[in-house]
């Protein structure tokens, strides 16, 4: 079943690369008490994912935290290691920490999986944004395949 407005995240946990390695990173941290912008991409250092979803939220940041946002999250199936890389090379440190779903707990447990085996990707998370107030997700925007438009910064700056 897939998640929906008004709906309380479920407990996962995420990989974050620090000096020391990978740290972890729970849901419920991250998100109790707090206004986060999360958004998930299909793959870090992809076309689209790199060339225009996550420079947005890493250039609409101020704007977004001016709006009530406490942090921006990107994640992706990615392992820890990969999400440091792409969002040093983006320049997301200090505007968008970058969270690795590495298993794809979180996108399964949310019910926002993709099955990219005939492209060589294996199963992944879709594209998507949400805002999550204390917990609860306040605004969902899924992306049809193959698009992008919904789920950008952009589009989150004008609901907020």
């Amino acid at each position: 079943m897939t998640i929906a407005q008004g709906d309380k995240i479920p407990a996962t946990t995420f990989k974050k690369m620090t000096d020391g390695g990978p740290a972890d990173v729970s849901s419920d941290e991250l998100f109790k008490g707090r206004t986060v912008a999360l958004f998930s991409v299909p793959g870090a250092f992809t076309p689209t994912c790199s060339a225009k979803h996550l420079p947005g939220f890493v250039d609409s940041a101020e704007s977004l935290k001016a709006k009530g946002v406490d942090e921006i999250v990107c994640t992706a199936v990615n392992d820890a290691f990969v999400m440091g890389a792409w969002g040093k090379s983006a320049g997301a440190d200090g505007k968008v920490s970058m969270l690795a779903d590495g298993n794809g707990d979180f996108v399964k447990a949310i019910g926002l999986t993709m099955d990219a085996t005939g492209a060589g990707l294996g199963l992944r998370g879709q594209r998507f944004s949400m805002i999550v107030k204390d917990g609860v997700v306040t605004t969902l925007n899924v992306e049809e395949p193959r698009e992008y438009k919904v789920s950008s910064a952009e589009h989150m700056l004008g609901q907020l």
